[in-house]
Formats: structure tokens, sequence, C-alpha cells
């Protein structure tokens, strides 16, 4: 679900242009929206020439797929408490940061708004929820081995639970996004988990 802000990517020069591409990208996005997101102007932030970005991505929307790629790959870990509500608290937290992020709140506004009019940027917004979904199922799996939840549950409709409510306040309620709720968001998930809700009919 979720890029850490400010995470440094290793590599060698390719590696470098890329990130540096990315970053512009990202700015430009969450400045002027994926509707103006100009190649040739991601170039001159990041430093490179035209070519270069025109070659490697090609398109705006090959760009917006590289970066939530990477904003998958580059995202916080999931973490391991020993408990399912700490894990869930931990992912809810996770999430409102990004969501709460100056920065990165306008880029997910403009990636989401791509995503429901461009269906290869709503494939890339997918490509990146599964990701982050898939780091954060084990903490449910290991719950469900612990008896914690009841045999059966799907630990991958857990973890959308918890992030559910959060983006429900960011995009359409305007609710504030504090620490309370996203608190909410994961004791609601993990009560729901053990009433069985969760369970695969």
């Amino acid at each position: 679900m979720e890029n850490a802000p400010g995470t440094v990517r290793p590599g060698g020069r390719t590696a470098r242009v890329r990130a540096a591409v990315l970053d512009a990208a990202g700015d430009a996005l969450a400045e002027h929206g994926f509707a103006q997101l100009d190649l040739a102007e991601v170039a001159q932030r990041a430093g490179v020439g035209k070519t270069t970005v025109y070659r490697r991505w090609g398109s705006a929307t090959a760009l917006v797929a590289d970066l939530l790629a990477d904003m998958a790959e580059q995202s916080e870990p999931r973490s391991d408490h020993g408990t399912l509500v700490e894990d869930l608290r931990a992912n809810a937290h996770l999430v409102r940061r990004t969501l709460a992020d100056p920065r990165q709140s306008r880029l997910f506004r403009a990636v989401i708004a791509a995503a429901s009019c461009d269906d290869a940027a709503a494939a890339a917004l997918h490509r990146f929820y599964a990701v982050r979904i898939e780091e954060w199922a084990p903490c449910v799996e290991l719950a469900v081995g612990r008896g914690e939840l009841p045999d059966g549950t799907d630990a991958r409709e857990v973890v959308r639970a918890v992030s559910a409510p959060l983006y429900y306040r960011f995009l359409a309620s305007g609710d504030p996004l504090d620490e309370a709720a996203a608190d909410r968001a994961a004791e609601a998930a993990v009560a729901a988990g053990k009433a069985g809700v969760f369970v695969r009919a």
C-alpha cells in the first residue's frame, strides 16, 4: 500500500538515473496531476536527457507504472510484533502516515485519478496494492497459526479491511486521518476477523 518518504535506492549509474527520473515524476504528479505529466519536463527536473526518458519509458503511463513498482519495492516492510492487533496497527499507521504526508497524499490522489480514466494506470495501481497486500498478509497467517483467528481466514481480506476506512477518509469523507482513526481501523479488522467475518466460504 505505501511508500516510505525519503527512501534511498542502491545501485550504479542506471539505478541513479532511474531514481532521479522517478523522483522527478513523483514531484510532477504531486504538483500537476497525471493529465499534465510531461516526459520532457520530467527529464529536465531529473537533470537527464529527454532521449533517455523517452527511450526507457516512452509514455506517461509507463512512467507512472514504473513509479508505482518502485514505490512498492521501497515501502517499509511489514513488522512482526507477535500479536495481530499490534501488527495491524503498524500497518494502519503506515497507511495513515503515507496518506497524511503532504507530497505523498498529492501523488496518490494523482495516481488514483489517472487510474479512474486510464486502463494501464489502473493496472499499475492494482499491481502496487497487490504487492503491498502480499507483504502484509503473512502477519495474518501467523495469527491464524497462533490461534488468534479462525482457520480459513482470508489474510488478504483482513489486510484490505485495515486500509479501506483510511482511504475512505482520504478520498471521500474528508474526516481526520489521525492516529485514533488508524487504531480503530486495525482494531475493527481484528474484531471482525475473530468473529469469522473473513473466513472463506
